[in-house]
C-alpha cells in the first residue's frame, strides 16, 4: 500500500476562532519561554466540542458511547465525499439520493457544503449554516453509514434547536465530525482512506480530532 496523498481536513485551534455561538472561546497561552525557562510551553483551554471534532453518542444520549470507547474500526475506514446544496437550510435526503452509489455503504461519508471557506464572526457563519434534514436519518440507518461528517458548525442546521438529527443518529450509535474543512480539495465519489482520531479524553461526550482523507495506491 502506498500513500499518494494526504488531505488534512482539519480546521487548526488557535485563540479566539469561530465556534459554535454559545461555547466558550479556546484560549491559548504561553506560559513557557525559550528565551526565559530553556523551553516553550502553552497552556490550552476550550470546550471539548471546538474546531474539527467528533461527536460521541453519549453527547444525546445518556446510556452512548463516550468518545474513548468508539472503536478505531469506526473512526478509520474507507471514506467518501459528495457535494451537497448549501443554498437552503435543510439538505433534503433526494439530494444524497441523487448522488449515491452503491459503494457508499457502510463507509463514512463527508459532506462537502463549502460552508467552511465563509469562516469568521459573522452571523451568516455562526448562525445560518445548513445542516441535515430530518428525512436523511432512515436513509443513513439503511445504507450502513459509519461515520458522518460535514464542514459546517453543526450537523443539524443551527435554527433547528431541538437538534432531531443530533438525537436520531447519536441514539443509534453512529457518531459525527463537525466543523470539517478542506473538503474541496477531495474528488467526489473518490474512494480515500479516512481517519478521525479523537484526544482520548475518558468519559467525554466528545473531542477535538485530527481528521485526514488518504488517497491510497494499491
Amino acid at each position: 500500500m502506498k500513500i499518494r496523498e494526504i488531505i488534512d481536513l482539519t480546521v487548526s485551534l488557535s485563540t479566539h476562532m469561530p465556534v459554535w455561538a454559545t461555547a466558550p472561546l479556546p484560549k491559548i497561552e504561553p506560559v513557557g519561554y525559550v528565551s526565559r525557562d530553556g523551553y516553550n510551553y502553552e497552556l490550552y483551554s476550550s470546550g471539548t466540542h471546538t474546531g474539527t471534532h467528533v461527536d460521541a453518542p453519549y453527547h444525546f444520549d445518556e446510556h452512548g458511547k463516550t468518545v474513548d470507547e468508539i472503536p478505531l474500526e469506526t473512526l478509520i475506514g474507507d471514506g467518501y465525499c459528495i457535494s451537497v446544496g448549501s443554498r437552503n437550510s435543510e439538505i433534503d435526503v433526494s439530494e444524497l439520493e441523487k448522488k449515491w452509489r452503491k459503494e457508499y455503504d457502510g463507509s463514512i461519508l463527508l459532506l462537502r457544503t463549502d460552508w467552511s471557506r465563509k469562516r469568521g464572526f459573522t452571523k451568516e457563519f455562526l448562525y445560518e449554516f445548513p445542516g441535515l434534514s430530518v428525512n436523511t436519518v432512515d436513509f443513513i440507518l439503511k445504507h450502513r453509514i459509519k461515520v458522518v461528517g460535514i464542514d459546517t458548525l453543526g450537523i443539524d442546521p443551527y435554527s433547528h434547536s431541538g437538534f432531531d438529527v443530533h438525537k436520531a443518529l447519536l441514539t443509534k450509535g453512529i457518531p459525527f465530525i463537525e466543523d470539517l474543512c478542506n473538503l474541496e480539495r477531495l474528488k467526489e465519489g473518490k474512494k480515500y482512506l479516512v481517519a478521525a482520531l479523537p484526544a482520548k479524553l475518558r468519559g467525554a461526550s466528545g473531542s477535538m480530532a485530527r481528521v485526514v482523507a488518504m488517497d491510497i495506491e494499491g
